[in-house]
């Protein structure tokens, strides 16, 4: 579960990436190296895990399904907030700026 889900967020933030390309001011190519990286660490993970326990890898328990669930749940999550705090440290526009300096302009 912890691949399929970081899979699917991996492939949102690259198509969402590549519908702003030119434009790199939000730092989506951050997010999607993020999810694919996690989603390959998943991956050599499901390797090793289906050379130890060859076909019972498929037929997992359903708290084993849930947790690795949750799991995949909070590592998207924590993507989101490491690359909102890159966000918010870059500022790409500003916005942070103009509200401490008190310029409404």
């Amino acid at each position: 579960m912890t691949l399929l889900i970081t899979v699917f967020a991996a492939i949102i933030a690259t198509l969402i990436w590549y519908k702003n390309a030119p434009d790199n001011s939000m730092r989506y190519g951050t997010l999607c190296l993020m999810y694919w990286g996690a989603s390959l660490m998943w991956l050599v993970d499901a390797v090793f895990e289906y050379a130890e326990l060859g076909a019972e890898y498929f037929v997992p328990a359903g708290e084993d399904m849930l947790n690795d669930a949750f799991l995949g749940f909070c590592v998207v999550a924590l993507g989101m907030i490491i690359w909102l705090v890159i966000l918010f440290v870059k500022d790409p526009q500003g916005i942070i700026k103009k509200t401490l300096s008190g310029n409404k302009a």
